[in-house]
């Protein structure tokens, strides 16, 4: 087991996550091989009464780590399928790219988020929405299996006859379950699809959005969108025909038959003039093409929460603060459409918490780290207060953002899962 201190030449690299604003500086980190290693490093820090962190990406940490024992697992990334099963065995730091790749083989494909360069366990630790919500539902629901290290040192298998409780809680439950080393995880056949985003130049903002809202209101059921009004900086590492122009994306999902989704997205087409077109036939294993999401890392701020429902009162009360003309200090604003296969549990229940949301709503400060102290967050907070009648009392884990402070943690569950959590918590995860 390789141990680093600050004093080490590396362990700046090792530590590094996806936020460059949040600059990780714990006594001791351990660079894991192996689930042995895991166990070793759990071992020493209850010995030492240190606080143990874990870390593969860094994509979860917006809440830089300034003591105690981080676990980095990003080395444990072999990733394998097996096509008879349709089950991907996935190591604890991989990311999602190379289980797209591997399913691919197979015409496979993992049910994930819009970004494929997360990764994978975290990310399902928090349930997971992406661009095939709606037709396939959150992405925890296809974890099989999850072997887990305790805060006791343990190493156990938690699944729907081992240790039912904790594969309960993996699935949505985020954090303090202990230190997952590898999952399991069920694939759906699926190699191609309808699907990528067209872009609105900022006179056809507000056009667009309005015709997105009332899209939503009959959309099918297999149908997944979302829309993002960006503004880009005028940088050379930004695509030139987005170089310094605020735009609204309009992303586009459906797994079905190319024809159908063709004739699903047609009024999509017709609501505006279209600035960019990147929508047609997409091979599953490009799905992180659909969202276009930054590769990293970079400096990050965001603020995220669940929408009851929208409609036009809603778009006028948003383009108020980041359409056409408006000056508020965000690079993104994101509505994505939830609902159909989101709100169906998996049988015997899971700690994914929202599911009766029907859209959730995302705000990103960025680029300039200068403004998240105070400029971003105290804009966020006029935002969100405007927004309050649409807004869900929950807030599902992986979006909450900034500020995640105690109040706002305590809505990322409903009361009665979040009891059970800490319960489980206490039983498997104790100082994890």
């Amino acid at each position: 087991m390789r141990m680093l201190t600050p004093k080490d030449g590396d362990y700046a690299t090792e530590v590094a996550g996806f936020n460059a604003t949040a600059i990780t500086t714990p006594d001791v980190v351990v660079c894991a091989t192996s689930a042995a290693d895991i166990v070793e490093a759990v071992r020493y820090a209850r010995a030492r009464g240190h606080a143990l962190h874990v870390q593969a990406t860094g994509h979860g940490g917006p809440h830089p780590i300034r003591s105690g024992v981080l676990v980095s697992t990003k080395r444990m990334d072999t990733v394998s399928v097996d096509a008879g099963t349709k089950i991907a065995t996935i190591g604890a730091g991989a990311q999602w790219a190379p289980v797209f790749v591997a399913a691919a083989q197979h015409g496979l494909a993992p049910i994930t988020g819009s970004a494929t360069n997360v990764g994978v366990v975290g990310y399902l630790l928090g349930g997971g929405l992406g661009p095939l919500a709606r037709s396939h539902g959150v992405s925890s629901d296809y974890l099989v299996s999850a072997t887990v290290v305790t805060g006791a040192g343990e190493l156990i298998e938690a699944n729907a006859d081992s240790h039912p409780d904790l594969f309960w809680a993996l699935r949505g439950g985020k954090f303090g379950l202990g230190i997952v080393t590898e999952v399991r995880v069920r694939l759906v056949e699926l190699r191609t699809l309808h699907a990528g985003s067209l872009m609105f130049d900022e006179p056809h903002i507000e056009a667009a959005l309005r015709g997105w809202v009332d899209y939503t209101h009959s959309a099918a059921p297999d149908v997944t969108t979302s829309v993002a009004i960006a503004r880009f900086p005028q940088t050379d590492r930004i695509p030139e025909p987005l170089r310094g122009r605020r735009l609204l994306a309009l992303r586009f999902a459906h797994p079905g038959a190319l024809a159908d989704g063709a004739r699903l997205a047609a009024p999509l087409r017709a609501i505006a003039p279209i600035y960019i077109d990147n929508l047609g036939e997409l091979a599953a294993a490009e799905m992180a093409r659909i969202h276009n999401d930054p590769p990293g890392p970079v400096p990050s701020w965001s603020r995220g929460g669940l929408l009851e429902r929208i409609d036009q009162d809603f778009a006028t009360t948003l383009l108020g603060h980041v359409g056409a003309g408006t000056d508020a200090p965000f690079i993104a604003a994101e509505v994505r459409h939830l609902g159909n296969a989101t709100t169906r549990d998996v049988p015997g229940g899971s700690a994914v918490g929202g599911r009766s949301a029907a859209f959730t709503f995302s705000l990103i400060g960025a680029p300039r780290p200068e403004l998240f102290e105070t400029v971003v967050p105290d804009a966020a907070e006029r935002v969100f207060a405007s927004l309050a009648p649409w807004l869900s009392n929950e807030i599902t884990i992986n979006f909450i953002g900034e500020p995640a402070d105690p109040a706002r943690l305590a809505t990322a569950w409903p009361p009665e899962i979040a009891a059970r959590l800490d319960a489980i918590r206490r039983r498997y995860g104790a100082t994890i």
